[in-house]
């Protein structure tokens, strides 16, 4: 796992195009650990926008998941998950919830279904660049010693707020952030790479996010930057704004968390990472963190689905509940790393063996789509549902 630095810059918002990609799938070759990068980030002019949940983190360190594509084999879990029902295609009209609140509105961009979208004319060559290799889950149990994925901590409306520091406190929400002093850490307390914080305040129903962020001896935290959300509502970050992660968007509502893989149904969009990122953004992400001006590879915010066409029946039903939801609601391309590393929070009933079968699943059983249609407002994270 490395560190990651973010590049800023004037942000282009483009609008996804319309292609198609070929189905392969890639043999399962074990799993590797999470690796996301960032490109080294500088301040440039402000940006023209062209209109074009609670799993078990209450106080456990987690596992970075950071830049450049490394892949060595993770831990393998003996215990098998509990049943699972089967999953369902079929779209919920309420909003998934973490820590009793909303995980975002039931109508925002995370949480609707695109599996009715056109494909983008830019698929082919968007996927081409992402490669063959198999979807690995970038979470499970434990990996180096620390729990394996982004952690995170619900905490009530009572939680004494702590101070932050920030090193990009120009595109950074200030402090106070109710940070609990044990609160997890991605990759562990010792950990060299992302070391996001994500905290959950269930009294006012907010979303606090940190990236590279270290406890201090006075009972306050230094984070490289920091996000607050109102899960409640569809506000976006300012235009050309990162947050906590590379595209300036939730790193939360994006995680595959165990409980919603145990009741068989996932309701929202999952992220994930690619290693050649454009220098632009497509709605709803906000930030890019490229120099890239190659119009093949793709920009951050990129949607893609797992084609319609692709078997599950031979996955486990945990399995089938992750890539029934890659079918229905796809997932966003969130940051720069490894080639279709999907993001989870770590939990210690996840089965390690099982998850390592999603590399059966190759890059070329995904396409790109066209998520314009969906765009209410290009400063809103609304989108109309289909």
């Amino acid at each position: 796992m490395n560190a990651k630095t973010f590049v800023l810059g004037a942000m282009l918002c483009l609008v996804s195009g319309l292609g198609n990609a070929s189905a392969a799938a890639a043999p399962f070759a074990g799993t590797a650990p999470s690796s996301h990068a960032k490109n080294t980030r500088t301040p440039t002019p402000s940006a023209t926008l062209v209109p074009i949940l609670t799993p078990g983190a209450t106080s456990t360190p987690s596992p970075t998941s950071t830049p450049a594509p490394t892949s060595t084999s993770s831990p393998t879990e003996t215990t098998p998950p509990a049943p699972q029902p089967s999953p369902s295609p079929t779209p919920v009209t309420s909003a998934p919830t973490v820590g009793g609140c909303p995980a975002l509105p039931a109508d925002n961009i995370w949480n609707t279904r695109i599996d009715g979208l056109s494909i983008s004319s830019l698929s082919s060559s968007y996927i081409a660049s992402m490669g063959s290799a198999g979807l690995h889950p970038d979470f499970g149990t434990v990996w180096n010693g620390a729990p394996n994925g982004i952690p995170f901590v619900v905490v009530p409306g009572t939680q004494p707020p702590a101070p932050v520091s920030f090193t990009y406190a120009d595109e950074s929400d200030p402090g106070p952030y109710p940070i609990p002093s044990n609160a997890p850490i991605e990759g562990g307390p010792n950990s060299t790479g992302d070391r996001h914080v994500l905290v959950v305040d269930s009294g006012a129903c907010k979303l606090f996010e940190l990236y590279s962020a270290y406890p201090q001896a006075d009972g306050s935290w230094s984070a490289g930057s920091g996000a607050v959300l109102s899960l409640g509502s569809d506000a976006l970050r300012p235009a050309g704004w990162t947050s906590a992660d590379a595209a300036g968007l939730p790193i939360l509502p994006g995680l595959v968390r165990y409980d919603e893989v145990a009741a068989g149904r996932i309701q929202h969009a999952l992220r994930f990472t690619a290693v050649v990122t454009q220098k632009a953004y497509v709605w709803p992400a906000r930030h890019y963190a490229s120099s890239n001006t190659s119009t093949s590879v793709p920009p951050m915010g990129t949607r893609v689905r797992l084609k319609a066409s692709v078997d599950l029946s031979s996955f486990s039903p945990a399995n089938q509940v992750i890539l029934q939801a890659l079918k229905t609601y796809g997932m966003l391309l969130a940051d720069n790393g490894s080639n279709w590393y999907v993001s989870g929070a770590p939990d210690s009933r996840w089965n390690d063996s099982d998850l390592a079968a999603l590399h059966l699943i190759g890059g070329g059983s995904f396409e790109v789509v066209d998520a314009t249609s969906l765009m209410i407002d290009p400063n809103s994270g609304q989108a109309r549902q289909p």
